[in-house]
């Protein structure tokens, strides 16, 4: 049987007539035993429709179990609320947030619970939308292949995707929140240290480094940085994109050392000896010495054992003559089985023991390989001689033809190599 309504009882029964938000009353049955007049519009019945009956029974079971956890805690004295999906007549699916708080009584017992609802569905749109936009940029940044990270103003990780997880070998839970020299090392931070304050000055920056600390180990990496601006104009951030350019720049060394190296001995090639012999002789502060080396009876190599023993005494003899200089002077192979030597601070006294220590170096290297192989060098000294890089090569290969074994400078008698 329907309680016969009456006219509000209490003081905020009274004050909700004039609240425009729909506020209901309800006893431990969860029997609706007051409405106001927006209530009414709200669930879109009279009066008489809705007193005395149960939540369950005036909108559905799935509506009480959403109201249930909160009416609980509200007959136990505490403020509670929860939001759902209206989806009763007359109005189109609405989401609204309902708060249910106590009425205590003068004993202090609560007997009664009020709801007040309030239509949040424009703010639950709005917060759905960003939420599945944010899904849809860690789905689409998790799928990026290369490793991305955003970082606040302090430098401290605030976003890893899956590819630098991947790279680094490390979890999210890892790196985030902390700082890049916690994560990577101190040393990798203050490598990179001037690239992130170049990007917080705002302006974006680009760094190629071979990176060890990785899965799959070293790979050559280019890390660029960008500023995140706010509307303001301010940098709140830094976006890193890194991309693995190892095949690149592993192709460029390659060539690069192509250039610079004799591909058989790995001595200095033809064009970088002459380029470092035309820097030397820029500085009028020092003396060079300049030793053309030329194997004597090579040719006999190839023809008795073949090309590749000759190729083997020729990379021997580089590996030897760079073995027997000092680390600032050039060993060069200048062609065939013709050596250069350039050496920095070298006089012409200096100048004929090296040449003499160079042509036991080949003697010696020759004897270790079976072969009857001797050296003829030559040698010029600059500004001396001349401070022309071209004349300085011709005067040091002119000396070298006095004979084979032998150790000549330019314009002066050669010794004879003993025994």
């Amino acid at each position: 049987m329907q309680p016969t309504v009456t006219a509000p009882t209490s003081q905020f029964e009274r004050l909700a007539n004039v609240v425009a938000l729909p506020i209901g009353r309800w006893d431990r049955n969860a029997r609706l035993i007051f409405c106001n007049t927006p209530y009414l519009a709200w669930a879109g019945r009279r009066q008489e429709e809705l007193l005395g009956g149960t939540l369950t029974a005036l909108f559905g079971e799935a509506a009480w179990q959403a109201a249930r956890p909160a009416f609980e805690r509200a007959f136990q004295g505490e403020i509670s609320s929860y939001e759902r999906l209206l989806t009763h007549a007359p109005h189109p699916e609405r989401w609204v947030r309902i708060q249910v708080f106590p009425e205590a009584g003068s004993d202090g017992t609560v007997a009664s619970v009020f709801t007040i609802a309030t239509d949040i569905h424009q703010d639950v749109v709005q917060r759905d939308a960003l939420i599945a936009a944010r899904k849809r940029l860690d789905r689409f940044t998790d799928n990026i292949p290369m490793p991305l990270v955003y970082l606040d103003v302090e430098c401290r990780l605030r976003f890893v995707n899956r590819a630098w997880r991947e790279m680094v070998g490390d979890a999210s839970e890892n790196a985030l929140g902390r700082h890049v020299s916690e994560v990577r090392g101190e040393a990798i931070w203050l490598e990179q240290k001037p690239y992130y304050d170049k990007a917080l000055a705002g302006e974006p920056s680009h760094f190629s480094r071979l990176v060890r600390r990785i899965v799959g180990g070293p790979r050559w990496m280019r890390t660029s940085y960008y500023p995140d601006f706010d509307d303001g104009g301010h940098v709140v951030g830094i976006y890193t994109l890194s991309t693995d350019v190892h095949e690149l720049t592993s192709t460029q060394e390659r060539l690069r050392r192509s250039l610079e190296r004799d591909a058989l001995t790995d001595a200095l090639s033809r064009q970088t000896m002459m380029s470092c012999i035309e820097y030397s002789l820029t500085d009028t502060k020092q003396e060079y010495a300049l030793f053309f080396i030329d194997l004597d009876g090579f040719k006999a190599v190839n023809d008795e054992k073949g090309h590749h023993a000759g190729d083997r005494l020729l990379a021997a003899v580089a590996a030897a003559l760079r073995g027997a200089v000092r680390a600032e002077d050039a060993v060069g192979r200048f062609g065939g089985d013709e050596f250069l030597v350039l050496a920095r601070g070298c006089g012409r006294a200096q100048a004929q023991a090296l040449a003499e220590q160079l042509r036991r170096t080949v003697q010696a290297t020759a004897t270790a390989a079976g072969v009857n192989v001797s050296a003829s060098i030559g040698f010029a000294i600059a500004p001396t001689d001349t401070r022309d890089p071209v004349a300085l090569l011709q005067y040091a290969d002119a000396a070298k033809y006095s004979g084979k074994n032998r150790v000549m400078p330019l314009g002066k008698p050669g010794t004879d190599a003993p025994g």
